[in-house]
């Protein structure tokens, strides 16, 4: 059973519709990527699949035993996240919280599981720093692994090498792929970077005016894929 299938999804704001009749499903150890024209619904669905909008019609239904508090989300930095003053360790373990209920304090468990996390992402050693301190590249490594706190099925992230260098762009990617690949967490990603999409990608979903899901290859060979390709400058 797949572990998140879209049916007949229709979005948008104040009954105006962006998306119609999506219809896509992402099974386990899927590296996803959502790619289109800036305005085309791509952080709509996002929060659409987090269950934070509702959806103007159709479902998102979870399977293989994925609960909505076990995604895994990192969301697009704004100002006031950069300048969160805490320190690596508590950031990262507050991944936790909803799964916390109405227990005020985490488990001898989690945070052995938060330390894990920092050490999968290589943060280890900052534990004890302040995040407002760090660099753009190490905040998102700190937000990568608190939404390894969340899960162990399903990562959601959202643009998540924005505004970085090139030499750190390619360590997370490296890092979201090793995720993907030796740890077997499903990956869906929203990307403007098509090569990125088409180097590390095993699905795309293209959603705008043409709307386009399959494998890679698949989206390579279509007209949707390859009048975007072209568009973006990609060198597939």
């Amino acid at each position: 059973m797949a572990l998140l299938t879209c049916n007949n999804l229709c979005l948008g704001y104040d009954g105006r519709e962006i998306v119609h009749e999506l219809n896509f499903s992402v099974n386990t150890g899927d590296y996803l990527c959502i790619v289109g024209e800036n305005g085309s619904g791509k952080s709509t669905l996002m929060k659409t699949l987090l269950g934070l909008i509702p959806p103007l019609h159709g479902s998102v239904v979870t399977g293989d035993g994925l609960k909505q508090n076990e995604i895994g989300y990192l969301p697009q930095q704004t100002v006031v996240q950069k300048d969160f003053p805490a320190s690596v360790r508590e950031i990262v373990i507050s991944g936790y919280q909803g799964k916390c209920g109405l227990r005020p304090f985490y488990t001898a468990e989690q945070k052995r599981g938060a330390a894990e996390n920092m050490r999968r992402i290589g943060i280890d050693h900052m534990a004890d720093r302040c995040y407002r301190e760090l660099s753009g590249g190490q905040q998102q490594r700190v937000l990568l692994a608190r939404a390894l706190c969340a899960t162990q099925k399903m990562l959601l992230l959202d643009e998540p090498v924005a505004g970085l260098d090139p030499m750190v762009t390619a360590e997370l990617y490296r890092i979201i792929e090793e995720l993907n690949k030796e740890y077997g967490i499903t990956v869906i990603m929203i990307s403007h970077d098509i090569d990125a999409a088409l180097r590390y990608a095993t699905h795309i979903l293209h959603i705008g005016k043409n709307v386009f899901f399959g494998a890679k290859s698949d989206y390579e060979n279509s007209e949707t894929g390859s009048r975007f390709i072209s568009l973006k400058g990609g060198d597939a």
